[in-house]
């Protein structure tokens, strides 16, 4: 059996050549958040940490040198022993490793256990079984937050179909009793509800790819100043009075190469969280910046009104899921999807107070030419 006293801690640090003091292996893994756990190439406990403690209400002590499966006798959803299920020493040798899934200690509680193989050469005998745990909770958190996010959709939906199916049923039916002025309302309504049903599946697209790793980015060289001053035509064009809205923008300011669409859609949920959840004028500033620790050149924009302002205990908050202001309404995605929107690009984003008084939303974005 190899020697424990690392796994188990000392009472100072080991020294190495050199006369370094060398970081122990216990104070590395009980730096985990997760539970690990190391059994040796005969199953014996060689690394315990304080969080596999904490999770499996055993001491190191306790679990050092015993047996991996009399340590931590898993049983799985049918009840069944899984090291014998397994049996991952006399296995298949071309096993490397066992995904994340729910198993279960003999007083019922629920861990959420990975495991890897470490392998003397392809195909070699194991000389090392390495377990990670996780409590259950976090995946509770999860469901619980999905379930929460098909609710929050579900219900959003809900209006815009009805009134789509309440207005086709109605023409449908009553096409002739309807004048023209009359059938051009109803259907500007359905119109407009359509375009609703497709801005809620857009988020809920948005969402996927951002918890997902997979929003795609392409980059060519997109004028902000000018994506920003076209997003403000459009609503002035819809009934917003212009003089709602103010742009300032520095002159040379550095190329973007960024994507087009989704500067579009982080403008359009900034500028449109001022205008509903703000107040006075809504400005948006277009200026140099840096960016990073060797400060690169970069573009910040900031999005500020003159409403109330987001309290310093709220800002923390508002870029989770399903965060709303004081006026309920919408999913509470957007300001999340933004913010999943400016990491995808490279930059980050803040939540302040506006100079004079009012939210600001400021975001940061790397200038000059991609990096290939």
């Amino acid at each position: 059996m190899e020697d424990n006293t690392a796994s188990r801690g000392t009472s100072g640090p080991p020294e190495r050549a050199g006369g370094l003091p060398a970081v122990p292996p216990s104070l590395t893994a009980d730096e985990l958040p997760d539970g690990l756990v190391v059994a040796d190439d005969v199953g014996r406990v060689v690394v315990f940490n304080r969080a596999a403690g904490r999770l499996t209400n055993t001491a190191a002590e306790e679990a050092i040198g015993k047996f991996v499966s009399d340590v931590l006798p898993f049983r799985d959803d049918d009840g069944r022993d899984w090291w014998v299920f397994v049996d991952p020493y006399h296995g298949l040798a071309t096993r490397t490793r066992h995904p994340e899934r729910s198993l279960y200690l003999t007083d019922g509680t629920e861990l959420l256990v990975s495991v890897g193989y470490v392998r003397d050469g392809r195909n070699g005998p194991v000389r090392r079984l390495v377990i990670s745990l996780r409590g259950a909770q976090q995946r509770a958190r999860l469901e619980r937050s999905r379930a929460e996010l098909v609710s929050t959709v579900a219900h959003e939906l809900r209006s815009p179909l009805t009134s789509v199916k309440g207005f086709t049923a109605t023409l449908l039916a009553k096409w002739h009793r309807f004048t023209d002025d009359q059938k051009v309302v109803m259907l500007e309504t359905v119109n407009a509800d359509a375009d609703r049903v497709t801005r809620l599946i857009t988020e809920l697209l948005d969402v996927s790819r951002i918890e997902s790793g997979r929003m795609e980015v392409h980059r060519q060289l997109v004028d902000i100043p000018d994506r920003a001053r076209k997003l403000i035509a459009g609503r002035v064009a819809a009934g917003e009075p212009e003089d709602r809205f103010r742009l300032e923008a520095a002159p040379d300011l550095p190329d973007t190469w960024l994507d087009a669409d989704k500067i579009d859609q982080i403008l359009g949920n900034l500028v449109e969280n001022a205008v509903r959840h703000g107040a006075g004028i809504v400005t948006v500033v277009v200026e140099r910046a840096r960016i990073g620790g060797d400060q690169a050149e970069a573009v910040a924009v900031a999005v500020r009104d003159q409403g109330e302002g987001i309290p310093p205990e709220v800002a923390p908050r508002v870029f989770r899921q399903f965060w709303r202001g004081k006026r309920r309404g919408g999913t509470g995605l957007g300001l999340y999807i933004v913010k999943g929107l400016v990491e995808a690009l490279g930059g980050d984003i803040t939540v302040g107070r506006a100079p004079g008084g009012g939210a600001e939303f400021r975001f940061t974005l790397p200038a000059g030419a991609p990096v290939a």
